[in-house]
């Protein structure tokens, strides 16, 4: 299996796993607040990971036409989206809520296909019906007959819009330190929400309610975005939204396998459903001619077909580096997914 399938599957599972979480240990709490303290833990702990492995604080990679991107990611995905859907929850159904998150993949695909001209070959499209249906599925069995005003299935509505924009705008410096742009997202988009809620006169949390939301928000925000990102600069926007729109049977999965909680038929319903999309793309074989025009970018690489270059400094043939390097432009056919190197036009 394609690594970078186990890193979106892997991220799914975690954010999954975080939103009922996250509404069991926030109960009380601004939902300003409580985005910001899942972010915080998000941001301080990456911090902490990225100084101890780096052994200080080292550049983090991104040439200047990067930031701009990664900055629309960081308003989108770290301030609005968790901001819209922390107030979802507040008014929604945890069924409904699940529900509507299944748009987060749908959005990422769309505007990946319409604004940024991603490849969607058919069992593309037609893995991600199966994915969001199994989705569905799985929601409605629980959230049959329940009645809510319509602000909170809109407000997270436009947390999964929000996201949709994130996923695309982070795809373009996926290919630079995972770690430093998970990290910087949750420091940023953290002590602005969470600046913001006490300036609003929002109540701080006890120590008690506290360390446990920072822990959700470190292993549900920034562990799965780091690995969201990894999976991004391998298969690109759209396909690791598919993947990713499994977050809500996985964290299901968690729960009946962590809690001993019972299954209706429904379960295993969406659980075929889900993994008759997860086949149609894992079984994808994408390949074509192909042009690669000349770009510069940094990131963890070994010398194959598409890179060749030259170094300024020794290095081991054997191993893969990271530094920032050229690519000539090539024309050839091979097996590939719309990764870091493979953004061409169809």
């Amino acid at each position: 299996m394609n690594l970078s399938i186990v890193y979106a599957l892997c991220a799914a599972a975690l954010f999954g796993a975080s939103t009922p979480l996250a509404k069991h240990f926030g109960l009380g709490l601004s939902p300003i607040l409580l985005a910001g303290l899942l972010y915080l833990g998000s941001g301080l702990g990456l911090g902490m990971v990225r100084l101890i492995r780096d052994r200080g604080w080292q550049h983090s990679g991104l040439t200047p036409h990067e930031w701009p991107w990664l900055l629309g990611a960081i308003l989108f995905g770290g301030i609005l989206g968790p901001v819209a859907l922390m107030y979802g929850l507040t008014r929604t159904a945890a069924a409904t809520a699940s529900l509507m998150l299944n748009l987060e993949s749908v959005l990422t695909a769309v505007i990946a296909w319409l604004v940024f001209r991603e490849n969607a070959d058919r069992r593309i499209v037609l893995g991600m019906i199966a994915i969001v249906l199994g989705g569905v599925v799985l929601s409605w069995s629980d959230g049959a007959g329940a009645s809510h005003d319509w602000t909170g299935p809109l407000a997270v509505a436009l947390a999964c819009l929000c996201w949709g924009i994130d996923n695309n705008l982070t795809r373009k410096v996926s290919a630079s330190d995972a770690v430093f742009i998970a990290g910087i997202k949750g420091l940023i988009a953290g002590l602005v929400n969470t600046g913001l809620a006490v300036y609003l006169g929002a109540q701080w949390p006890a120590t008690a309610q506290l360390m446990p939301i920072l822990l959700v928000g470190f292993l549900g925000y920034s562990i799965s975005l780091v690995l969201f990102v990894l999976a991004l600069r391998g298969l690109g926007s759209a396909r690791t939204g598919a993947y990713f729109s499994t977050a809500p049977f996985l964290g299901a999965a968690l729960a009946v396998l962590a809690m001993g909680e019972s299954v209706s038929i429904a379960f295993w319903v969406a659980s075929a459903l889900m993994a008759v999309g997860v086949w149609l793309h894992l079984t994808e074989r994408h390949a074509h001619e192909h042009q690669h025009e000349a770009t510069e970018h940094g990131h963890r690489h070994v010398h194959d077909e598409h890179h060749q270059h030259e170094h300024a400094f020794d290095w081991d043939p054997n191993e893969p580096h990271s530094h920032v390097h050229v690519h000539s432009p090539i024309k050839h056919s091979h097996a590939h997914f719309p990764d870091v190197h493979h953004r061409h036009r169809h």
